[in-house]
Parts: structure tokens; sequence; C-alpha cells
């Protein structure tokens, strides 16, 4: 492992860059087609063809199912090719003459269509869990504390006795564990006096901090702090029960978080340079290989939570725009009709378009190669 280490960082940055966002890429997007493809095995679908990249194929192979497995030469998505997904009145009568009786996906009811559509953001989500789950047992999974690793200089806590090294055991009588506890406890309280119980050389004292008040908090409110810093995380490995629970529980997090960035955008709170497309990918998977296993399966797992919200939102064209058609395909007890398709496909591309455009624009102004030309020019 050591030499494959070593070989891996005398690698000039460039090729390293392209390997990672390939290898990172391409699986996150094996596992989503895949989820497709076992979910329309399940439901009885015959799949035509299941091909990771676009564009040429540079290996093809067809198994004795029929089914076709390709590798394209741009390895920007894939796709899995069910048998008779084309609408049958807008297809000629050779091509139904050769659809598979009970085997395509048209004919399918609404529930197993949407089974095999939600098996791929499903899938998403399992491998972020695992990936998750692995690295907690392997590595371990970062477990906070009250240990005080900063006193900035003149701050509240300096002037309350405040020593770096002291462990943070409760707030006005309420313990704490962690030091997000600490600041929701502190941030309301500016300039009202906290006891604070803290272990220092082997014994226990009480202090009395009284917050400074800092303006510019959410909504323009006044917050209280105390100057102090956390001590660094350690890392505990946990057992396969934990760390699956431990699994599900950060992808959870990791959706919302996603979701409360997405709703800043919206509202004018937070800008949308934040928003990357895959030239930025390609950029930090380089940099999380160069830092070794941990970090790159890391950002698989985060990149894998992404690509699973990503399909689910109720855009046309998208996984979640689909599923929206068969639910108000189920209410309605028919399809909908194929002009309002139509209009929703048009309607689903023209914004995914302008978001291409857009993270495209952020990669290549706001990132290294904005930087890069930044530096020419300047």
């Amino acid at each position: 492992m050591d030499l494959i280490a070593q070989s891996w960082n005398l690698l000039p940055a460039l090729p390293r860059t392209l390997i990672a966002f390939a290898l990172v890429l391409g699986v996150l997007v094996f596992v989503h087609e895949m989820g497709h493809y076992l979910a329309a095995r399940w439901r009885g679908v015959h799949v035509d063809a299941f091909s990771i990249g676009f564009g040429r194929p540079v290996w093809r192979r067809t198994d004795r199912r029929g089914t076709e497995w390709r590798l394209g030469w741009l390895p920007l998505g894939g796709y899995v090719k069910l048998h008779g997904q084309e609408v049958p009145e807008e297809t000629d009568e050779a091509t139904r003459a050769s659809w598979r009786p009970g085997q395509t996906f048209h004919e399918k009811p609404v529930r197993d269509r949407a089974i095999v559509v939600a098996a791929g953001p499903v899938a998403n989500y399992l491998l972020a869990v695992l990936l998750f789950a692995g690295l907690a047992m392997s590595v371990g999974r970062p477990v906070g504390n009250t240990t005080v690793g900063m006193v900035v200089q003149g701050s509240a806590a300096e002037r309350g006795g405040l020593r770096v090294g002291d462990e943070i055991l409760s707030l006005d009588g309420e313990r704490v564990s962690r030091f997000e506890q600490v600041q929701r406890h502190v941030q309301p309280r500016a300039g009202q006096p906290i006891e604070i119980r803290v272990a220092r050389d082997s014994g226990e004292r009480s202090l009395t901090v009284t917050p400074d008040a800092r303006e510019g908090g959410p909504g323009g409110a006044t917050t209280g702090v105390l100057g102090i810093q956390g001590g660094a995380a350690r890392l505990e490995r946990l057992s396969f029960g934990p760390a699956l629970a431990a699994g599900v529980s950060q992808a959870i997090d990791v959706t919302w978080q996603s979701l409360t960035s997405i709703g800043e955008m919206l509202t004018g709170q937070r800008s949308a340079r934040d928003l990357g497309g895959p030239i930025r990918i390609a950029e930090v998977s380089g940099e999380a290989a160069s830092l070794g296993l941990a970090p790159l399966v890391t950002l698989m797992a985060l990149l894998s939570v992404s690509l699973g919200l990503l399909n689910l939102f109720p855009v046309p064209l998208l996984d979640g725009g689909h599923l929206v058609f068969y639910a108000l395909e189920a209410i309605r007890g028919r399809p909908l009709p194929p002009r309002a398709q139509e209009y929703g496909y048009r309607a689903g591309f023209a914004l995914l378009a302008t978001l291409f455009l857009l993270v495209s624009w952020n990669d290549i102004v706001h990132g290294t190669i904005g930087r890069f030309v930044a530096r020419l020019v300047g």
C-alpha cells in the first residue's frame, strides 16, 4: 500500500486529478444505474443496454439475457436503456413487433415503473450510508468534546478565567458533551452571566462568565460569544451496528444541510457561487485523492448523497420528475396527456441547461481556471 501511495503521489497533478475524477464519477454513476437495472430485473422489465459513459463505446459485451454492457469514451454519466420504454403511439410497427411480451417498461403498472425509477437515487443513498459506515468502522467517527482549544486574548472567556485545556462539563447546571451544545447555550445569552463548570488539573471548579455581544447574527440579531475554540475531535471506531446507524444519520444530515443551502441560495442568503459542476468536482477529487483514501471515500459518499438528492428533485427529465408524472397518473387513473408531458420535459430541459451553464461559469471563473487566467492578465 505504501508503494501504491508513493507512486500515486509521484503522478503529475493533471493526470492524478483526471484519474480521481473518473474513479469517483464512475463509481457513483455505476451504482445509480445498477439500482435502475436491478429494480427493472426485479419487476420483470428487460434491459436492452447498460452504459457507463457516453459517446462511441470503447468496450461492449452482450450477456446471455440480451443486455448489452457498454463503456463510453466520455465518462460524464451513464444510462440504462429499458426495453419498450418508448410510448407505443410514437413508435413504428417494426419496433413494436420486436418488443418482448410482458417485459416492456411501458406496459408495467405505475407502481412497478415508479420502483424502477426511484431505485437509482435509493442506490446512491445506500452507497453513501455504506461508505460512511465503513469509514466509521475503519478510520473512526469524529467524536466532539468540550475541551477548550484556544482562548482569545481580551475575550469574555479570558476575563472569566477559562484556560486552554479546560473541559466544560455543564452550563448553568445543564450537562454538555459537544462544543455545539456550548455554542447553542451561549449565543442567546449576550450580557447574561453563565455559570460554567469545568474540569481542570484532576478536579472541578465553577466559573462565572458573561458572554460579549456581537452584532450581525441571523436576521441582524445580537449573539453572545465567549471567545473560545474547541479542541480537536477524537476518532472513535464503531462496530457494525452503531456504524450503520451513524451512516444513516450522516446521510440524513448531509441531505438536510444541502436542502438548507439551496433554500438560502433561493432566498438570497447565500451566493450561487457555491454551486459547482464537473470541473469543480474534478478539482476536489484530485485534492481529496492527494490526501489519502479516507478523504477520497468521504468525498465519494458526500457526492453520492448529492447525486441521489438531485435526481429526486421534481424536475422533468430527472427521476423525481418521472415520479411526479407517475403520482399524477396514479391519482388520475391514466397518464398525463402527451402534450402536457412534452411541455414538462421542455421546461425541465431549459432549467437543467440553465443550471449547467451556471455551474460551468462558476467552475471556470471562480475555480482554478479562473485563477490561472487572472494571474496571466494581472
